[in-house]
């Protein structure tokens, strides 16, 4: 239970009024950290990365479709397991509603597991999402891209994610995002990528709980989202990774 103080309606506003403009100071930070990240330089995609989806085989460039930008979410799902990751199907729940506003400019929206495609199929129907989502498990997309690890890697915490060497989070699996731009001649560049808490941004929910007298109310976990389940089995088990920063 919160313990605020409790004031007049003058003082309220008066602290409101001081909040606000740290507010703006951070609304105005977050614009300019958007045009830095416009502003990176890009890499060539050298690879021709085929992926396995519900129409058959599918290059990295086929995934545009007919936008010039992509976004790629990286979903945990190892090819031994049989769910996805709980903290990423939290996130997932977010994706469908969004879709269709973004293919409004120039985006194509995918995510992309190294489960097998079954795997994925059965998982999507089961969680009822109608996102694209298809299967790295015959190419080396994950481990390019940050966010599965050789068994070399995990024996030797050598696990180089968001941009460090990681070695206090168990597995070969890891959630990300990244970004994709295809030109006028079919090249492809990566532009942008994000990992651990930079996903928060894209986890709508967490928005709303921000604004809450509690907020997340996570403080007492054992993790940060030791509280969040499949939406279809919430109270039956804890998110499966946690000590990534």
């Amino acid at each position: 239970m919160p313990n605020q103080p409790v004031v007049t309606h003058k003082e309220w506003v008066e602290a409101r009024r001081d909040l606000l403009r740290r507010e703006k100071e951070l609304t105005r930070l977050r614009d300019e950290i958007v045009e830095a990240r416009q502003a990176l330089p890009w890499e060539r995609v050298e690879t021709d990365y085929v992926f396995q989806g519900p129409n058959g085989d599918e290059s990295l460039s086929d995934l545009f479709g007919e936008a010039n930008q992509l976004i790629v979410y990286h979903f945990m799902f190892d090819p031994e397991w049989d769910e996805g990751c709980i903290s990423c199907s939290f996130l997932a729940d977010h994706f469908d509603p969004i879709t269709i506003h973004i293919e409004q400019r120039d985006t194509a929206f995918v995510a992309i597991s190294r489960a097998r495609l079954n795997k994925l199929q059965a998982y999507r129907e089961r969680m009822g999402w109608r996102f694209k989502w298809l299967s790295s498990h015959a190419n080396n997309f994950n481990f390019d891209y940050g966010v599965s690890f050789s068994a070399d890697d995990v024996d030797a915490s050598r696990r180089q994610y968001n941009y460090t060497v990681q070695s206090q989070f168990d597995g070969a699996e890891a959630p990300g995002l990244s970004v994709f731009y295809r030109d006028d001649t079919g090249e492809i560049f990566h532009t942008y990528s994000t990992y651990a808490r930079g996903l928060e941004d894209f986890i709508g929910a967490y928005r709303f709980l921000d604004v809450l007298p509690k907020g997340r109310d996570e403080s007492n976990l054992p993790w940060g989202m030791a509280w969040v389940s499949r939406h279809d089995q919430y109270n039956a088990g804890l998110v499966e990774i946690a000590g990534i920063e």
